[in-house]
């Protein structure tokens, strides 16, 4: 999956169209985005604790000083992308209608009770999430929903807003700047890294990646990773359908889902960072395949992958 850039900080693309990329990988450090327009600018993302909002924001004070913060559009629910809501709580805030409902089950309180619990699943919480400082949180959701897709103008700057989910979570929104010949992915694309397909289907994933590749854009901002091309979507679109067919042989021949993860040898993918995610996609195959399968909640999914990590 290649990129195109990976300098980490606040990077200009041109266009009035800025990324933020995280300054480390691994689970949580996620990206963001900054469009602006005349008199006004709208901000793709938040962080997943105060501390990493704040120090993006007086980053982009610069920017944003001509050309204020007045729209926020959060891509998912995954709270390291809306956790840090209550620092822009002056903007218009919008989200996808799924998107919101994420947001309402799993907020900073949910998180404190899954990296407390004395689980396996706590214990690889607390090392994937231990660099986060969930105390004094107070979730911001967004307050303006829509559904489908929508077009805002940002003083001037056309801005599409694509609703894309159910896919990686219940709702995922691209949001594309045709002037710019851009796009930001939210985690529809994670550059180097496995996708997690928490929620699915699949195949509504598969279409995202479709769209995106159709889209007139040569700049891919992935909700995780260097800025790169459509080639990464290309990657993960391989990806999943590789562990789609690789899954569905597995439940056709009767294997256990754990069993199945265990089983898979991810090949071309195993260079992935946070293979891991592979025991959770297994399982959203397998409750595709079989919908009376009972769901797993946040610490039976984190206890899979707990499981699946070579590194515990």
């Amino acid at each position: 999956m290649a990129s195109v850039r990976s300098r980490t900080g606040c990077i200009q693309l041109g266009h009035g169209c800025y990324a933020w990329i995280a300054g480390d990988v691994g689970w949580g450090m996620s990206n963001a985005g900054l469009i602006t327009g005349r008199g006004a600018s709208l901000l793709v993302d938040t962080l997943y604790d105060l501390r990493l909002t704040k120090t993006m924001l007086d980053a982009l004070t610069p920017l944003t000083a001509s050309a204020p913060i007045s729209t926020v559009v959060n891509t998912h629910g995954n709270g390291d992308h809306w956790f840090g809501n209550q620092l822009v709580s002056h903007a218009e805030i919008i989200a996808a209608r799924g998107s919101v409902a994420d947001m309402r089950q799993v907020g900073p309180a949910e998180m404190r009770a899954l990296t407390g619990m004395d689980s396996p699943a706590g214990h690889f919480a607390r090392r994937i999430f231990g660099r986060f400082d969930y105390t004094g949180i107070e979730p911001v959701l967004p307050n303006r929903v829509f559904d489908g897709e929508t077009v805002l103008d940002i003083g001037g700057t056309e801005v599409r807003l694509i609703d894309v989910g159910p896919a990686h979570s219940t709702g995922d929104t691209i949001v594309h700047v045709p002037q710019a010949r851009m796009v930001y992915t939210g985690d529809i694309v994670f550059a180097g890294a496995a996708p997690v397909v928490w929620h699915g289907p699949f195949a509504r994933w598969l279409a995202a990646c479709d769209l995106l590749l159709g889209l007139d854009s040569d700049i891919v901002v992935p909700g995780h990773g260097p800025v790169t091309t459509k080639q990464a979507v290309r990657g993960i679109r391989d990806y999943l359908e590789y562990v789609h067919e690789q899954a569905t042989a597995r439940f056709t021949a009767g294997m256990p889902a754990m069993d199945a993860a265990r089983d898979i040898r991810l090949g071309r993918f195993a260079d992935l960072d946070e293979s891991e995610r592979l025991a959770v996609n297994v399982h959203t195959v397998y409750r595709e395949l079989d919908p009376s399968l009972p769901p797993l909640d946040g610490p039976g999914l984190f206890g899979c992958m707990a499981e699946l990590c070579p590194s515990l």
